[in-house]
């Protein structure tokens, strides 16, 4: 979701990064014949060793617990919702490094770096992709590499080592949305990236755009080869559309903020806020209902869910008394649950904000499959179930918590445990920062 620059009292230290590879520990992977194979194969020994970090630890607290996490894990492998990790308890996340990607003007990859909203990591070439929500207006809609360097403590050191363009269908970059057009011509054809993923099986790129309700341009998910080429679209469901001349579908900006892939190939959508016909969007006094949509790999739906959004934390206390709170991305778990990124902005002067992040765990198990509904406003149905994992302001950063709003699963430490990363879309305002965090999952 793209927001007006802001301001934040006291700033906050740009960290510059530095150059480095991080070796990536897949020992007894066997050998693979192609880099897409190894990728896929890759996610499946970072999930393994994951996964077994994890059932050792229950091993030593109980054979039970154990049992039930194989069970987890046997679903999350057949893309189930991951109904036996539910009775495991929350996921517990420590902090172990934090940086900021700074903006250099006489930097080539950094002059227009900003807007960072979606995040991944391939693990086969220990490559960071970030998207920029940027629609062209500072540089053509892009997205950026980056290899992070661990010591022993976790995230040492980050370098932008690329940007790559993302191109239309007749392999021209995407216009400036603010481009003129002549009476009568429709307005240019500009993506508002959001959400990123990295596919193990094809090797190619997963992204979604919000689209602009005011000019008529549709959300969208694509495909793009890694060297920013066009390579497919996925239908979009009609409820998710736009329909600027009706009271009904995606609000403008607030549409898909967050994808993620299961273990079977399947995609979730995740709208960052209800649909027009499904109710407001969170106040301070009561939250509203998200569509979490699952797709095939062809885009067929196989479910779609209500996602309880909690209401707007803390109250604006200056400029115009302006709020939110929504999903700003999602993630599967290896237990085939979700992981949801909700952030909140308050206005606290005049355009000055800031931002209250937290991250759930929720399940479909048991939710009522929403594809049939034609309006979720007073509908008797179950919603998904959630569990907090963690308040960002509780994590223990230096810093303020910035506008979070892409995060991915990363490399294995050396001690088994899984690590996950989040990342900051800055608005592309000198006040705020591309702030990134990493994390190890805490036996």
């Amino acid at each position: 979701m793209k927001r007006s620059p802001v301001t934040r009292p006291g700033g906050a230290a740009v960290l510059a990064g530095a150059v480095a590879a991080v070796a990536l520990l897949l020992g007894g992977c066997a050998p693979v014949t192609s880099t897409v194979d190894a990728r896929a194969t890759a996610r499946v020994s970072v999930d393994a060793a994951a996964g077994a970090a994890a059932g050792a630890a229950a091993d030593a607290a109980a054979g039970a617990a154990a049992g039930a996490a194989a069970g987890a894990a046997a679903g999350a492998a057949a893309g189930a919702p991951g109904t036996d990790a539910w009775a495991q308890p929350p996921m517990r996340l420590r902090l172990i490094g934090e940086t900021v990607i700074p903006r250099v003007a006489t930097d080539p990859l950094l002059r227009h770096l900003g807007g960072i909203s979606g995040l991944d990591y391939d693990p086969v070439e220990d490559t960071w992709y970030l998207l920029s929500d940027d629609r062209s207006e500072h540089a053509p809609a892009r997205f950026y590499t980056a290899r992070i360097r661990w010591n022993a403590q976790g995230l040492e050191e980050l370098r932008v080592t690329g940007l790559t363009p993302l191109l239309q269908r007749d392999g021209q970059p995407y216009p400036n949305v603010r481009a003129p057009t002549r009476p009568g011509e429709p307005p240019p054809d500009s993506p508002d990236p959001e959400a990123l993923r990295l596919d193990p099986r094809t090797g190619r790129l997963l992204w979604s755009s919000e689209g602009d309700r005011p000019r008529g341009l549709q959300p969208f998910i694509r495909w793009s080869e890694r060297d920013g080429r066009f390579a497919g679209e996925l239908p979009l469901p009609e409820r998710l559309r736009v329909h600027p001349d009706e009271p009904r579908g995606a609000r403008d900006n607030l549409s898909l903020e967050g994808l993620a892939l299961a273990a079977d190939g399947s995609v979730w959508a995740s709208m960052e806020a209800p649909l027009i016909e499904d109710g407001e969007p969170p106040t301070r006094e009561a939250g509203a209902l998200a569509r979490f949509t699952h797709l095939d790999r062809q885009g067929r739906v196989l479910g779609q869910y209500a996602y309880p959004v909690e209401p707007i934390p803390e109250a604006p206390t200056g400029g115009q008394r302006r709020s939110d709170n929504g999903v700003s991305d999602v993630l599967v778990t290896p237990a085939g649950t979700l992981l949801v990124l909700e952030r909140s902005g308050r206005e606290v002067a005049e355009r000055v904000f800031k931002f209250r992040v937290r991250l759930y765990e929720a399940s479909v198990d048991g939710a009522t499959d929403v594809s049939a509904v034609a309006s979720l406003r007073d509908a008797a149905l179950v919603p998904m179930r959630k569990r907090l994992i963690l308040d960002l302001q509780a994590a223990g950063a230096r810093g303020p918590i910035d506008n979070l709003e892409g995060m991915a699963w990363g490399p294995v430490r050396p001690d088994g445990r899984r690590t996950l990363v989040m990342v900051a879309d800055d608005n592309f305002s000198p006040q705020q920062v591309t702030q990134v965090l990493a994390f190890e999952v805490a036996p």
